[in-house]
């Protein structure tokens, strides 16, 4: 019974512990955190504000409608408001418009409710509308809801338009909050996408470096950097998706306007650079196939893999300086960047010249001689794009009028 108790205690204070991180990260920095908190207080803000125009100042018969849209249309960019916003109003006009016509045209029977249900459905599967499309036929169902309990047809035109205009406000008054209430600017989304690849990049090469040195890994620690390499794919399309957030943050967004922002170095580089990672984690995967296909022992097996060692942590450095990848430093992280890369250029030129020393079988499909020095120079080659992509941003970043010095 002790024990029992002292393992829920033990998990609420985990979970409490964990709460007390999140809400400090929140207040610390900029991130997912508090991003949320952000997108939470914006969110009451509208639907106070929608809820005061539409029930006090409207009298509205439903003014939920109002802060609902208000609600619904909040995104963590301006961009994805606005077009969200466009949408769900499409949307909503489009349902309404459905059961106008044939509410007027049939009566509100239930034949009428089924024709609108499949019209709405249908128009609903627009692909223009994307994530909005079913907000057809809920427009719909209201729209025939309300037609049903109003007399008269100027009063259901009227209650109809209603639910348009409503709807309008809630999404005028969203999207004016985004903008005007600290409108989200994801800069440091690509940055962190870059961070996590590079570090995982780099933890695979270190690990695989010294082991190399000490001669033929075994089955297992191959296996295992072969299972890591393949993984990559889902951090892969979350860099991605952090780049894409952070170019939408950039459009429709006030905060872009200012000097400060004017010199910073944009996206283009970075998608570059996320590229050229993605490549190069592929590759790494290749050189992890490799070594785990052919284990095989022979008298110039070890001394190449000592110098193919040395190459991997150069490669590893490299890969080091890209896990603190930041735009304020980003002229002096590139010029590091390009000593370094040099560095793993002279490693690799000496794997190369220790092949044509031992007279290495490069064409033998059985051996991983001929693989294992392609992937190195295709992993210098990113390397060496890397940089000079780099140092070209940062350069042009540094020269833009309204730059800062850094």
């Amino acid at each position: 019974m002790t024990g029992g108790t002292t393992t829920d205690e033990r998990k609420g204070t985990g979970r409490l512990a964990a709460v007390a991180q999140w809400w400090r990260r929140a207040f610390s920095y900029n991130g997912d955190e508090r991003d949320t908190l952000l997108v939470i207080g914006k969110s009451a803000l509208a639907a106070g504000l929608a809820w005061l125009t539409a029930h006090d100042v409207l009298d509205a018969r439903s003014p939920a409608f109002a802060p609902f849209s208000a609600v619904l249309i909040m995104q963590v960019t301006v961009y994805r408001s606005v077009v969200q916003s466009l949408r769900y109003v499409g949307a909503v006009v489009a349902g309404v418009l459905v059961q106008a016509g044939l509410g007027f045209l049939a009566g509100p029977d239930l034949l009428t409710f089924v024709l609108v249900a499949l019209i709405a459905l249908t128009i609903g599967r627009w692909h223009v509308l994307g994530a909005q499309g079913p907000q057809v036929a809920t427009a719909a169902f209201f729209a025939f809801a309300t037609y049903t309990s109003s007399s008269g047809d100027s009063q259901r035109l009227r209650a109809l338009g209603e639910i348009v205009l409503l709807v309008l406000i809630g999404c005028a008054i969203g999207t004016a909050v985004n903008v005007l209430v600290s409108p989200p600017l994801r800069y440091r989304s690509a940055e962190y996408g870059i961070h996590s690849l590079a570090r995982t990049l780099h933890d695979l090469l270190a690990e695989m470096s010294p082991v190399l040195a000490e001669g033929v890994p075994d089955q297992d620690t191959t296996g295992g950097w072969r299972i890591r390499a393949a993984r990559t794919g889902e951090m892969i399309a979350q860099a991605r998706a952090g780049l894409v957030a952070s170019k939408e943050s950039l459009q429709l967004n006030p905060r872009r306007l200012p000097r400060r922002y004017r010199g910073h170095p944009g996206f283009q580089g970075y998608e570059s650079v996320l590229g050229a990672l993605e490549r190069t984690l592929y590759q790494v995967a290749a050189v992890t196939r490799g070594l785990d296909r052919s284990r095989d022992e022979d008298e110039a097996r070890r001394p190449f893999l000592r110098r193919y060692a040395a190459f991997l942590e150069s490669a590893a450095a490299v890969a080091e300086v890209l896990t603190t990848l930041d735009e304020t430093t980003l002229l002096a992280q590139a010029k590091r960047l390009e000593r370094l890369t040099g560095e793993a250029e002279a490693r690799r030129d000496e794997v190369v010249e220790e092949t044509r020393r031992l007279s290495l079988p490069l064409a033998d499909p059985s051996a991983p001689y001929g693989i294992l020095v392609t992937e190195a120079t295709r992993l210098q080659e990113e390397f060496r794009y890397t940089c000079q992509v780099l140092l070209d941003v940062a350069q042009n970043a540094d020269g833009a009028p309204g730059a800062s010095r850094r």
